[in-house]
């Protein structure tokens, strides 16, 4: 192939990828039918540090718009996490594994039906939950569950076959960068929240500046790690032929420190993130389970204990 020719095919892949990347950003203005937008919008403000926010960054803020696309892909993700660990320990998903393309054909295919079953589940345990907000849902009952699952579910296997198209016919990585381009369009609305709170002066000039340089700080320490490399000595034994020596040379192997990627830690997350749903089955009046499920918001100590128990657990899983 010339280079001409891989530079078209690159740039073809390049537009089919951000095209993908419009349609999805598109479909997280297109709202759920039967909400109030202005409940919507006050619900919202009440939450953004707790787990509907933290769903609102994964979903690109369509969570906060309640769009089609508020489960994001994260249904995706939750069933590629069951169906990776029933390959670990069922022998059924073990003898597909080991059929080569055609297991592998399978194992998405499930993963598909998980996709949609929990899917269904979450927008049910979605609706329900927005049933029971006072004054959000317009028309409440039977017909806006039905309506409220159904467009739901839609929009996560859309959402899916967007992924896999960029990953087919785009740049590749489909999940990962539908997931950082919702994670990405949120940014401007933070620095803009931000530079607000500078300006009417509830955080000083300073503070804005520390967050600024940390999070260039750690944005270089990511990229570092990321790109890290622990090299493997390798030593060639000499060889003699007739009455010459060959070989007895050496070189390395190169290792990347962290082969896993980001994977880890979004399934991490997404694991963290299905005990929203359950929250949604008519628990929420049950001061038990309000006070147990307190423990598990984020930023609180078993939160970050479990999260970081699970990046543990996956990368081990991955390298296993």
């Amino acid at each position: 192939m010339s280079a001409s020719s891989s530079n078209t095919d690159l740039r073809n892949r390049i537009i089919f990828t951000l095209a993908i990347l419009v349609v999805y950003r598109f479909g997280t203005f297109v709202p759920l039918p039967g909400i109030d937008p202005e409940q919507l919008k006050i619900m919202m403000e009440g939450n953004q540090k707790g787990l509907l926010g933290m769903f609102n960054v994964f979903a690109g803020g369509a969570v906060s718009r309640m769009a089609i696309f508020a489960l994001g892909i994260m249904p995706y993700i939750s069933s590629s996490i069951i169906v990776q660990l029933l390959t670990g320990v069922s022998d059924y998903f073990k003898n597909l594994k080991s059929q080569g393309e055609t297991g592998r054909a399978k194992i998405t295919q499930i993963t598909r039906y998980g996709t949609v079953l929990l899917a269904t589940v979450q927008g049910y345990g979605l609706a329900v939950g927005l049933e029971s907000s006072a004054g959000l849902v317009i028309n409440p009952g039977i017909f806006f569950k039905i309506s409220t699952v159904t467009t739901i579910v839609s929009g996560t296997i859309f959402l899916m076959w967007l992924g896999e198209q960029i990953t087919q016919r785009g740049i590749g990585n489909g999940i990962s960068l539908i997931i950082f381009a919702g994670i990405v369009a949120e940014i401007p609305r933070a620095l803009v929240t931000t530079f607000e709170l500078g300006r009417t002066g509830a955080v000083s000039t300073l503070m804005i500046l520390a967050l600024f340089v940390l999070l260039i700080l750690t944005i270089l320490f990511i990229v570092f790690m990321e790109r890290a490399l622990r090299k493997i000595l390798i030593n060639y034994p000499k060889r003699q032929v007739g009455n010459k020596m060959y070989g007895g040379e050496s070189s390395h192997l190169p290792l990347k420190i962290n082969q896993a990627g980001v994977i880890p830690a979004i399934f991490a997350s997404a694991l963290l993130l299905l005990p929203v749903t359950f929250s949604n089955f008519n628990f929420s009046d049950n001061e038990t389970f309000l006070n147990i499920s307190s423990y598990f918001t984020q930023g609180q100590p078993l939160y970050m204990l479990l999260y970081a128990s699970g990046i543990i657990f996956f990368t081990f899983f991955i390298h296993r």
